[in-house]
């Protein structure tokens, strides 16, 4: 795994928590799931996106 893929997801979980904690502040609950939500669908599309790539190595290196 990449090192910038693990700041990538670093910086989204903070980016999220931030504005999780606006939006409960400012009374925006519902938003603010939603938010962490597509934070959290954001980077397991990043991590996906690796392991297909994991899959496909493995898949050559044998010939499957």
């Amino acid at each position: 795994m990449e090192v910038d893929l693990i700041f990538k997801i670093a910086a989204i979980g903070i980016i999220v928590a931030v504005l999780n904690q606006l939006l409960i502040r400012s009374g925006r609950e519902e938003q603010a799931m939603m938010t962490t939500l597509a934070g959290l669908i954001v980077v397991l599309m990043m991590i996906i996106h690796e392991i297909d790539a994991l899959f496909q190595a493995i898949k050559s290196i044998f010939g499957l």
